[in-house]
């Protein structure tokens, strides 16, 4: 899946992975992660998710990744906040003071740009990625992010045959596997979205060893 397919998502306004309010798992079990206070949270594949607002609001600093450009303007526009931009390495950094968002590609970050982020933040980036580069994310997570690391996963569950991604299906069993030999992993909720026990929406409290 190259950058150039979710760029041209995002022209297009096909964005129906966009949620238009903070998401619900977001609010009910952040305060059950143990984050500390004024911590910074890391937020890959973020697009103009409403859940860096409010992650700011609970006292977070928030770095956002995102690839499109348009996706990150619209979020400080449809915010109404006005960032610093700058240029670090192959990403341009829009920064306020406590939320900023470096649009770029993810796989190019490097352990010192992540160095002060001690928690994690992931809606929308696994199940947006087809089953290598979901191994190759999950890899530079283990690498980049520091033991006691904390983190919020959600993940979508169904039979990949009935519809075609993305968002992918992630099951439990591939969630361990990606991740399990170096988060301990927490499921905290699993919920049938559709009615009929095939879609699943699946919520996991991440430490990392």
């Amino acid at each position: 899946m190259e950058p150039e397919f979710w760029r041209d998502r995002w022209a297009r306004n096909q964005i129906g992975f966009h949620l238009p309010e903070v998401n619900p798992y977001l609010q009910r079990y952040w305060s059950q992660l143990g984050v500390a206070g004024g911590a910074k949270v890391l937020v890959p594949l973020c697009g103009k998710s409403l859940d860096l607002v409010w992650l700011a609001g609970q006292g977070c600093h928030v770095m956002g990744v995102e690839l499109s450009e348009q996706a990150v303007e619209a979020f400080f526009s449809e915010q109404g906040l006005a960032p610093q931009i700058s240029q670090r390495g192959g990403f341009k950094v829009y920064q306020t003071s406590l939320i900023e968002v470096w649009c770029g590609d993810f796989f190019a970050l490097d352990a010192q740009s992540v160095a002060d982020c001690s928690a994690l933040y992931d809606r929308a980036a696994l199940i947006a990625l087809p089953p290598l580069m979901r191994a190759q994310y999950t890899e530079r997570l283990n690498a980049l992010l520091g033991s006691g690391a904390k983190g919020l996963l959600i993940t979508l569950d169904y039979d990949q045959m009935r519809k075609a991604g993305p968002p992918f299906a992630v099951s439990d069993e591939e969630v361990h596997v990606l991740l399990g030999g170096h988060w301990a992993l927490d499921r905290l909720e699993e919920q049938d979205i559709q009615g009929e026990s095939w879609k699943f929406e699946r919520v996991y409290r991440l430490t990392k060893a």
